[in-house]
């Protein structure tokens, strides 16, 4: 009957652990709103800079939190993150670019 004392996580799809990641949740929520600044501001095109280089950043953060994550709540909120700094990324150089416009 020990199995009636444990919780059933197995069929949740955001299943956790029940242990604190700092790290992990930091990371994820810099990346969800690199990848939300990235891909709003990506629809204008003044202003490129700043689509570009929020959805680079957001990248590089979401890889890093994909490396290190351990449960799939954190990889669920990173992989909606990273598609959207790509998107907001892609979006940014092809509106002129990193450096479009300064030199």
């Amino acid at each position: 009957m020990a199995q009636a004392l444990r919780p059933n996580t197995a069929g949740s799809l955001l299943a956790t652990d029940d242990r604190p990641h700092p790290l992990q949740d930091t990371l994820m929520a810099v990346t969800l709103v690199l990848g939300a600044v990235a891909f709003i501001t990506a629809m204008f095109h003044s202003l490129h800079l700043l689509s570009s280089w929020a959805g680079l950043v957001g990248i590089f953060t979401g890889a890093y939190g994909q490396w290190i994550s351990e449960t799939t709540r954190e990889r669920f909120g990173l992989i909606l993150g990273l598609g959207a700094s790509a998107v907001g990324f892609f979006l940014g150089m092809a509106h002129g670019g990193l450096f479009g416009g300064l030199w």
